[in-house]
């Protein structure tokens, strides 16, 4: 029983744990920086989308890099 929960969790793929990580982030820098919940969440959410997709980006870069080897 321990065994396959090791191997499930070995099996999960840590990519997704950037996600919440970002949006933990974004919350954070936004509420250091403003007072007004409504601010907060549209920085927050504004600098979520910039963190995923220059994350994105780089992914796709280094992939097609890749690709060929």
């Amino acid at each position: 029983m321990i065994s396959s929960f090791l191997l499930l969790a070995a099996a999960q793929n840590t990519t997704w744990y950037v996600l919440p990580l970002a949006g933990a982030i974004s919350l954070v820098y936004s509420a250091s920086r403003y007072e007004l919940t409504e601010r907060i969440l549209k920085r927050a959410a504004r600098l979520f989308l910039t963190i995923t997709g220059f994350m994105a980006g780089v992914f796709v870069i280094l992939w097609l890099l890749s690709a060929n080897l």
